[in-house]
């Protein structure tokens, strides 16, 4: 059975979020990830798997069809990140600034 991290979210508020405050929570958890990374294992796993569950939460909302592929890409490339940029040479530095631009459109 998946550990559920986020619950309230996760039975349907989530879906009433925009786009932008999705990717903006998104990126607040691989923020939180790049953060912790070399400091504590625990919280850096953590951060983490509260990343992708917000990702698969995102690409299951029917809203952004159109989106999916981007979506994905992305979540593969934070995939690649948490494994050492092995395969697209990603970083975390980039994600960060990748969401950043998400969170300011979010607050608006």
């Amino acid at each position: 059975m998946k550990k559920v991290f986020h619950k309230e979210l996760a039975s349907g508020k989530w879906f009433t979020f925009s786009l932008a405050e999705q990717l903006a929570n998104i990126g607040s958890e691989v923020s939180r990830a790049s953060k912790w990374q070399e400091k504590d294992k625990n919280i850096f796993w953590s951060a983490v798997e509260r990343a992708l569950e917000l990702f698969d939460l995102t690409l299951a909302d029917s809203r952004w069809k159109g989106h999916l592929r981007e979506i994905g890409r992305v979540r593969e490339v934070f995939c690649d990140a948490v494994f050492g940029g092995k395969k697209y040479q990603s970083s975390f530095k980039d994600l960060e600034s990748y969401f950043l631009p998400f969170v300011f459109l979010a607050r608006q």
